[in-house]
């Protein structure tokens, strides 16, 4: 199964959408498309940037708790993904017909979508570049989990920066990565967005001018709290490539 194009997603109660719309798209340089949806809950982040390029970051607003991020994969043939998935063990949620949501093994959803021929991912904004979805999973599963990611995707695997990560690396030219964080406690697994930062403190700065607040940090990473509420990283690594500054193999990761 070969993954054509990826999409993060940011899921936002739905009440503060209008906060995660204001906030990411400044901070991505991106401009939100029509309300799609039943109640409006989906919208795109359309690159500002150079003519050609294609969207890799969406918005949802959800109903119930208090959000987090998902990854959309996009595929020619969805039913195929679909098998594959649920192959590795992952669980149907809902089926739209040419599109269908889905649980992993640890409990984390996803979906799987048509691919409408997006190639060409948007430019780095501002000395960063939003590229990764970072999943948090409870150490039981954590094996299984990320054995799922890696079957299903075909991607790259390395070693993160620290012992609790590894990255999965798609190849080039597909706009979004995907983190595995092996919790130190069992809680039920999650996910959050990470943007690949040349500069952590500038980035940091300018997204305190549009309302993010400090949360904490690690070695090579700051969590922030976005307006609507919304929990992401900003990491130290190439914002390029997506690797650590000077071309490390090895995956600075938040």
């Amino acid at each position: 199964m070969i993954i054509r194009w990826t999409y993060a997603f940011a899921d936002r109660p739905a009440a503060r959408l209008p906060e995660a719309r204001a906030f990411w798209t400044a901070v991505t340089g991106t401009r939100a498309s029509r309300p799609r949806g039943e109640r409006g809950e989906f919208m795109t982040l359309l690159p500002e940037g150079p003519a050609g390029t294609d969207a890799c970051v969406k918005l949802q607003g959800v109903i119930e708790g208090d959000g987090g991020a998902h990854l959309d994969l996009c595929a020619e043939d969805v039913r195929e993904l679909v098998a594959a998935a649920a192959a590795l063990g992952a669980d149907p949620v809902a089926d739209h017909g040419d599109w269908a949501v889905l649980r992993s093994p640890a409990g984390q959803l996803f979906c799987a979508v048509p691919w409408h021929g997006e190639a060409v991912r948007p430019p780095v904004v501002a000395g960063s570049r939003l590229d990764q979805v970072c999943l948090d999973i409870p150490p039981s599963v954590y094996a299984a989990e990320s054995d799922f990611w890696a079957g299903l995707t075909g991607w790259e695997r390395l070693t993160g920066s620290r012992p609790e990560f590894e990255v999965l690396r798609p190849p080039a030219g597909l706009p979004v990565r995907i983190l595995l964080q092996r919790l130190d406690d069992e809680r039920p697994a999650s996910a959050h967005l990470d943007l690949a930062c040349a500069d952590i403190a500038a980035v940091r700065a300018r997204h305190e001018e549009h309302g993010a607040v400090l949360v904490g940090g690690g070695p090579h990473w700051t969590v922030m709290r976005d307006p609507a509420g919304g929990v992401y990283c900003l990491t130290g690594r190439d914002p390029e490539t997506g690797g650590l500054p000077g071309g490390s193999r090895r995956a600075v990761v938040a």
